[in-house]
């Protein structure tokens, strides 16, 4: 059987060094496309076989032979070949030895825009897969967050405690977050919905190409309308790792929040003993192991988008051959994130909040100290005024080791004639937590309905 040849390899003198066939190959890793590559030349052919460009006949070969392709590959019984290349022509290659016909299938088609379309239709699909996975994360996070809806914990700002909060409010601030990786993933998807195919190599071709009815068949809201930039045109894989990159960054913080909430020095959590290892050395830990690594799996995304970002400066118009290497890194992005995402899902729902000790430790640090400046502005004391006055009492109290809700009366009116009896109903953190009147605040009484906002939502 004669060794597969290159489809461009006529115009040069000597086969490619072994060296240059290791370096140059892109079959390892963008093998996944294989799929998209298959439908992207399916839709081109019939719309070849619509421009009178291939015969009836010819097109139902080569779909006969690219669907035979496609479960071969699936069933593991494709050889692939490296000096190939790349994933378009080791299916190219596997077409024409199958039929005659296939040698027509490159027709006004370059790798250019083949790959371009390739890796939109791939992204698409990817970007649908999580975001399906960050709701199940989100479902993960309301369904954690019902159960400590009247439960009370301290906000920190500053890494210092700064006001009472309902624990709910605390799980849903990450729904919130998760919600804007959504809406750039959506947006993303939105942009890249557009059809680069029968671009060519750079300016399209003298042939009678219908453009836009390969991107209908392909699902795409519309072609690309410059030929030029359809086949360089990269900027959806930086907006793509950009967006991985923000969704990393949102399980960093929580496992960071997380990762401190299950020392003993603060013990608020206990994360289920099958999201933890133990120590070789010392047989009393239980290390949150799984939130360390997505915490550092966050410096893996970031250096993606690095990488992408560094690949895509002073590219000279056109398609360069440096674009092979964009799929390294989108695929490690996405890849990343799906594994972190789907973990952050399954310790979210195995982790409880150890009320009980939270509740005991609540009213160190003050919490109710901007709720005492507020009660001095609600008798109609300006509030830097007030905040002088609160701030004078705080550190009476911590030198006297009381805390606000423990100044008498009389102590009080020392310091400002307004305050009356009521003012213990503002003091203490879960009397704060509860007093929050602003849309959307940290109070309990506020989260029912936020619950049921976000679920709502994630019905959507």
């Amino acid at each position: 059987m004669a060794e597969p040849q290159k489809t461009w390899e006529h115009r040069l003198a000597k086969a490619t060094d072994s060296l240059a066939v290791d370096f140059v190959e892109s079959l390892s890793f963008d093998i996944r496309l294989y799929k998209y590559d298959i439908v992207g030349s399916i839709a081109h052919a019939e719309m070849l076989c619509e421009q009178k460009l291939l015969t009836k006949d010819e097109l139902k070969q080569i779909k006969d032979a690219l669907v035979e392709i496609s479960k071969e590959i699936e069933e593991g019984k494709f050889k692939f070949d490296k000096t190939l290349e790349d994933i378009h022509m080791a299916i190219e290659a596997a077409l024409t030895a199958k039929t005659e016909a296939g040698k027509k299938l490159h027709t006004g088609r370059s790798r250019n825009d083949q790959v371009a379309t390739d890796i939109r239709l791939w992204m698409r699909d990817e970007i649908e897969i999580i975001q399906t996975k960050i709701t199940l994360l989100q479902k993960a996070l309301v369904k954690l967050a019902e159960k400590y809806v009247g439960d009370v914990m301290p906000a920190y700002t500053h890494f210092q405690r700064a006001q009472p909060i309902s624990i709910a409010a605390y799980v849903l601030s990450f729904v919130e977050q998760l919600h804007r990786d959504n809406l750039r993933l959506k947006n993303c998807r939105t942009i890249l919905n557009v059809s680069p195919l029968g671009s060519g190599a750079i300016a399209g071709s003298s042939l009678p190409l219908d453009r836009k009815k390969t991107a209908s068949l392909l699902g795409f809201s519309d072609i690309t309308y410059n030929t030029i930039d359809s086949v360089s045109d990269r900027d959806f894989c930086a907006e793509f790792i950009f967006d991985c990159s923000m969704i990393a960054t949102h399980l960093s913080k929580l496992a960071e929040d997380w990762i401190v909430f299950s020392t003993t020095e603060f013990d608020f959590i206990r994360i289920d003993d099958a999201f933890c290892t133990s120590s070789s050395m010392m047989p009393q830990k239980r290390n949150p192991d799984m939130l360390e690594l997505i915490r550092g799996k966050t410096g893996s995304v970031y250096g993606s988008l690095m990488a992408t970002l560094t690949i895509l400066k002073a590219q000279p118009s056109g398609y360069n051959r440096d674009l092979q290497d964009d799929k390294r890194h989108v695929f490690s992005a996405s890849d990343t994130i799906e594994t972190c995402v789907d973990m952050a899902a399954a310790i979210v729902g195995n982790t409880s909040f150890k009320t009980e000790k939270i509740s005991a430790g609540i009213d160190k640090g003050f919490l109710d100290a901007t709720a005492l400046a507020e009660y001095l502005v609600k008798k109609g004391i300006p509030f830097r005024t007030a905040h002088g006055i609160v701030g004078t009492l705080v550190a009476k109290c911590e030198k006297e080791n009381k805390s606000l809700a423990e100044i008498s009366i009389d102590e009080f009116k020392k310091y400002s004639e307004v305050i009356s009896g009521d003012i213990y109903n503002c003091l203490g953190a879960k009397n704060v937590a509860n007093s929050y009147a602003t849309a959307s605040a940290a109070s309990p009484g506020q989260m029912a309905e936020q619950i049921k906002y976000w679920k709502k939502q994630m019905e959507k």
